[in-house]
């Protein structure tokens, strides 16, 4: 591994990037015996949680391999692994985005171009990844939550190629979870690939079907974390992740053929197999990302052909959950290497924002121009309709269900980041009689199960444009009118009121107990400063904190059947409100339960954080 300083710094192994994270004080060892089943998943977290180092488990229990997490659980230590290369890999962005960048900056060429060369895959005829063969029930079998269906590989590269245009340029490397048992599972025989709808494996699996027959997939684990980082970088259809993964890491993706499988040969383990025509097995429960667990669905199966792995293999692992969690960090990264490029294939686009807070996909903040007709002195919005139509249009962005966007004319100085004065400058000027905008019966994240089935539910566009309407109201109106059914209201912040409500049952008691509130809150003068009203389970835990707000907010409603309005109306079919918009964000008996830790592997957990234990002074 050569020296940060003279800019050539390349990790050729996990191993490598492992050893530079100890020798930096950015890496601890814990060489106890530790427990895949659910243990290791509860240090995880709570190192995350207190902002701590990378964790190297030397003793995995039922396992011959060392396993490592938390790599890249803060935004400084994963720019801290790519720093050799991040700011050149944001310039060959950037010159994607503005072609023109270097007749501005000639200069720059001599630091992107060796960058560039890079990007070729390179081609081997062997490599460490064949140094030997283990079996699947040897790998660490990682259960992040006490109801997971199984272990799974929580840091997968899935490679596959399409059948129709075979070759490493043609390929797809996901970052689709894989379930290594459990289930109706043959041990050893078979895993579970789970990917959702609009993932490129999809078209390669389409094809297969295609030509009848069996799709050849790669599972790599470990390696260079520019592999790592490439499987989960969002890159338009048809450009292959190796690519990127070469330009990332300053080295060349190595890879070989053996048994009409592809290896990546600087990987620590590879699974090769093929997913079988027509054959889908329950997949599931597994704990995911929205905070929630995703359920069991059928999904397809990869019948194992081998496992290899090279000498002195690390497992890397993470652990999801509700956000804030170790893929925060890779998210934060990926939209700032790829902002340049969202006002490039969206023009008018100035920024957009999927909050991770609230599960990344239920919600979108956006800013664009308002160019139209600046010889109009009206105010509603016009070009920022197009732009927010075009962001449900555009790669991941389009499963957005909540879409917010303001005109960047109204406030030049706003920032999608800064999320509470965000909303703020949309609820001063929001128009509730015209602003709203639904889509129903559409498709949305397959994470999201809060729409009217698996893969469906509704997305609502808020546009706001033009000066100020109202003020905010910071207190919490006096003399509310609120029955022994609903109770205490919180503000959450200026303009939002949270209101405690009975148990949701079903939608024909909750639309006729919330039109019911809704007739007693209009003429309440000082709900013209309270545009927005949530109906909550617990109005304390909403208005606690902005994370809290945004998780329960966005997840746990659905626009078409959980928004309703004071002196709602519709006129040629499109709805709005004379007063207070009103949501119902209660848990309904058809979400998926939230995430709960085991309170016994918690306390566990606890006595390693004590004086002599191995967490000691971190957690």
């Amino acid at each position: 591994m050569q020296n940060i300083e003279d800019g050539s710094l390349k990790y050729k192994s996990l191993k490598q990037c492992v050893n530079d994270l100890e020798k930096n004080g950015r890496l601890i060892r814990i060489k106890e015996e530790t427990d895949p089943h659910l243990e290791m998943a509860e240090i995880h977290r709570r190192v995350f949680e207190a902002g701590g180092p990378a964790l190297l488990f030397e003793n995995v229990k039922g396992s011959p391999f060392a396993a490592v997490s938390n790599l890249f659980g803060t935004l400084d230590r994963t720019r801290f692994i790519f720093r050799s290369s991040l700011k050149q890999v944001k310039k060959l962005i950037k010159m994607k985005a503005d072609p023109s960048f270097l007749m501005k900056k000639p200069w720059e060429l001599a630091g992107i171009l060796p960058v560039l060369l890079k990007t070729l895959p390179k081609k081997k005829r062997g490599g460490p990844i064949f140094y030997s063969k283990t079996s699947i029930d040897k790998l660490p079998q990682i259960q992040s939550w006490p109801d997971d269906g199984g272990p799974f590989i929580l840091l997968p590269q899935v490679y596959s190629e399409d059948p129709l245009k075979p070759g490493i340029f043609n390929s797809n490397l996901g970052m689709y979870r894989i379930q290594l048992a459990g289930n109706q599972y043959k041990t050893n025989e078979e895993i579970g690939l789970h990917y959702q709808i609009r993932r490129d494996i999809g078209i390669h699996h389409t094809n297969a079907l295609k030509k009848g027959e069996p799709l050849r997939v790669s599972v790599f684990v470990g390696g260079p974390p520019s592999h790592t980082f490439a499987a989960v970088m969002p890159l338009p259809e048809g450009l292959p992740e190796v690519l990127f993964a070469g330009a990332l890491g300053k080295r060349r993706f190595r890879f070989s053929r053996k048994d009409n499988h592809v290896f990546s040969t600087e990987a620590d383990f590879c699974i090769t197999g093929t997913v079988l025509p027509n054959k889908t097995k329950p997949e599931g429960p597994f704990g995911d990302h929205l905070g929630y667990y995703s359920l069991k669905h059928p999904y397809p199966v990869l019948k194992v052909d081998s496992v290899y792995h090279r000498k002195d293999a690390i497992w890397p692992f993470t652990v999801v959950g509700r956000p804030p969690a170790e893929d925060t960090a890779f998210g934060m990264l990926i939209q700032e290497i790829a902002a340049p490029m969202g006002p490039v294939e969206i023009p008018g686009l100035k920024a957009m924002h999927a909050v991770d807070a609230a599960g990344v996909h239920p919600l979108m903040l956006a800013i664009g121009k308002e160019r139209f007709a600046p010889y109009e002195k009206n105010e509603r919005p016009q070009e920022i309709l197009k732009i927010a139509n075009a962001i449900l249009g555009y790669g991941h962005p389009s499963f957005a269900k909540y879409l917010f966007i303001a005109a960047e004319e109204d406030n030049p100085s706003l920032d999608v980041h800064d999320i509470e004065n965000y909303f703020r400058h949309i609820l001063e000027r929001v128009d509730l009689t015209r602003d709203l905008h639904f889509q129903t019966m559409t498709t949305v994240d397959s994470l999201d199960y809060t729409g009217s089935g698996y893969n469906e539910g509704s997305k609502i566009i808020i546009a706001a444009r033009g000066a100020k309407r109202r003020k905010l109201a910071k207190n919490v109106p006096a003399n509310l009118p609120l029955t022994g059914l609903f109770k205490n209201p919180r503000i959450v912040f200026p303009g939002v009121l949270a209101i405690e409500s009975p148990a949701f049952k079903n939608y024909k008691s909750a639309a006729a107990e919330i039109n019911s509130l809704c007739k007693k809150l209009t003429g309440v003068k000082e709900l013209s400063e309270m545009p927005l009203i949530l109906l909550a389970d617990d109005s304390a835990f909403v208005g606690k904190n902005i994370n809290n707000f945004l998780w329960a907010t966005f997840t746990r409603s659905n626009p078409s059947h959980d928004i309703y309005g004071i002196q709602s109306f519709i006129e040629n079919k499109h709805w709005g409100c004379r007063g207070s918009l009103v949501i119902d964000i209660r848990l309904k008996p058809h979400h998926a339960p939230p995430l709960v830790e085991d309170p016994k592997i918690t306390k566990m957990v606890d006595e390693l954080g004590k004086p002599g234990g191995c967490l000691h002074g971190i957690i």
